[in-house]
Formats: structure tokens, C-alpha cells, sequence
């Protein structure tokens, strides 16, 4: 039987004037805002409404604002359960509000931590993260490895996009080597990204702990439909295995070109984006050519 997927967007996302229409047309959007600025202890819905670039694009504002804009979006659609979830990074949240694992409420505190965690993180250690594009992923992984034997300088695999697009991530010295000999390996580009941080590498391990500690004090309840998490690209039912997956997030690899080739292995053929942007149903053209993809705001 055909199965539906949602899928939720990560930062990166994010504009000024996100989420205002849904703001504008619904008692229960505005609600799910004045709710969220209560928590977050400012107005967040002022920044994404029209606030600048600059204030949005920092990760403690970014993170919070593409979670309530997605799970805003995704309570609007009267649609039934869908088959299967899954989320680019910070998204993972977003799709366990989607089925049921977790509270708006609750998720929107997990993400404020994160966020600001995260930010932390950044800050305590320069680091950064690049677009390596056209190189195959075993050649950018045995590279990535022997710029850190050799140097001792961390940078790893962190985001499988799709085929022929993977974003490493690690300190400014590291990430710069690699693309040096990344280039020179045959990549038609390997391109140092305007992010705060090396996210989903070893240097996140402080925000990770201070995360644990927040999803180990955090109710899980049972899904309503698997959730196909990036650390494993795999279906998950289990809630304690959900919240470790959640955890071991931050330190590893986004599978998401894996995670979808799951998601299509277990029967989906029609993938819906909820949330900014429309990135995700392009990377899951790129993944698969006979599945269908679109995407909600």
C-alpha cells in the first residue's frame, strides 16, 4: 500500500515574515505563538514577523522560530496521521510533535535548550562547516579522516543531503584543509558555509550533555507512526530509543539520503514538506526519481 511521509526542514530555513499569514488567519496559530513566546521568555514572534536578518539568522532564535512555524503549519493541514515522519536535524523535534512523542510545549523547551546550547558550543570553539559537491561519499569520509589523523584538527562527515552533496563540518583549520584536498580530489566545489558552528560534529559534545540532561527530564510518549531518525536512518518506535537517537544527534552524521531510501524501502511514496523553504522536497527528488514530493508552508 502507498504510504504518505512528512517531513520537517531544518535551520538554514528560515525569513523574515515566516509563519505571519498562519498568525493572521487562525485563532489556533495564534495561540500556538503567544504560547511559545510565553516559554521562550521573549517575543519571538516579533522577529519572525519582521525583525531583521541578523536576529533570526542566530541559532537561539533560529532554531525556535523554524520548529513553531512547522508544527504551526503542520496542525493547520487537516490531514490524517501520516504513515511515517521524518526531520533534517533540528526538524527531528518537529516530527515528534507530528506523532505525538512529544508535546508542542515540551518540544519547544528541548529546542530552546539545544539552541541555546549550541550556541555555546560556538562560541567556547571557532568552527565552521562546508558543502563538499560531486564527490563520492566514501572519498570525502576517508578524506575528512586523514586530514584528522594527520593534523589532529576535527572534521567529519555531517549532513548526507542527497547524492553527490555532503556537508562536513569541524574546526576552521580542519574544514579548510579538507576542502583544499577535496578539490584537488576531483569536487566541483567545496564551499565553507555562513553558519555559526561546527553542528553534528565531536566539537558539540558540551551542548549534547546539557541536551541529555533536558530529554532525560522530558516526558516521550508512544508514536502514533514510526519516526525515522537521522542518527540510525531507520524506523523508531521505542521512546527511550528515540530520546538517545535525539542525544546522539548533535555529535553525528544527518542521514537524511539514507533516511529517505528507508522511507521508500517501508512503502512511501509521496513525501509532504511542512515548515520554510522547500529544500527537502528537492533533496528527495535528487534521493529518488519515482517517488512524488511537495511542500506545504
Amino acid at each position: 500500500m502507498a504510504k504518505t511521509a512528512y517531513i520537517f526542514p531544518g535551520q538554514g530555513a528560515q525569513f523574515i515574515g515566516m509563519g505571519k499569514s498562519h498568525f493572521d488567519s487562525g485563532e489556533q496559530a495564534k495561540d500556538l505563538f503567544e504560547i511559545a513566546n510565553d516559554i521562550l521568555g521573549f517575543r519571538i514572534s516579533d522577529i519572525m514577523f519582521a525583525g531583521t536578518d541578523e536576529q533570526l539568522r542566530q541559532t537561539n532564535v533560529t532554531q525556535p522560530a523554524i520548529f513553531i512555524h512547522s508544527v504551526v503549519a503542520y496542525k493547520s493541514l487537516s490531514a490524517p496521521v501520516p504513515d511515517m515522519v521524518a526531520g533534517h536535524s533540528l526538524g527531528e523535534f518537529t516530527a515528534l510533535v507530528a506523532n505525538g512523542v512529544l508535546s508542542f510545549e515540551d518540544g519547544l523547551k528541548l529546542v530552546q535548550v539545544r539552541a541555546n546550547a549550541m550556541q555555546k558550543a560556538c562560541e567556547a570553539e571557532p568552527s565552521t562547516m562546508a558543502a563538499v559537491l560531486a564527490l563520492a561519499d566514501e572519498r570525502v569520509e576517508q578524506i575528512c579522516a586523514e586530514v584528522m589523523a594527520e593534523t589532529g584538527e576535527v572534521v567529519v562527515a555531517a549532513n548526507y543531503n542527497c547524492p553527490g552533496q555532503l556537508v562536513i563540518s569541524g574546526s576552521i583549520a580542519g574544514v579548510n584543509t579538507a576542502c583544499e584536498r577535496l578539490k584537488a580530489a576531483g569536487a566541483r566545489r567545496a564551499l565553507v558555509l555562513p553558519v555559526g558552528g561546527a553542528f553534528h560534529s565531536p566539537l558539540m559534545a558540551p551542548a549534547r550533555e546539557e541536551l541529555r540532561a533536558a530529554i532525560e527530564a522530558t516526558s516521550f510518549g508512544v508514536p502514533a507512526c514510526p519516526v525515522y531518525q537521522n542518527v540510525v536512518a531507520a524506523a523508531v518506535t521505542d521512546p527511550k530509543a528515540i530520546q538517545q537517537n535525539l542525544i546522539d544527534q548533535l555529535t553525528s552524521a544527518v542521514r537524511w539520503t539514507q533516511s529517505v531510501q528507508a522511507m521508500v524501502a517501508d512503502g512511501a511514496t509521496h513525501f509532504i514538506e511542512v515548515g520554510p523553504g522547500k529544500v527537502l522536497q528537492g533533496l528527495v527528488g535528487k534521493i529518488n526519481k519515482e517517488v512524488t514530493a511537495e511542500s506545504i508552508a
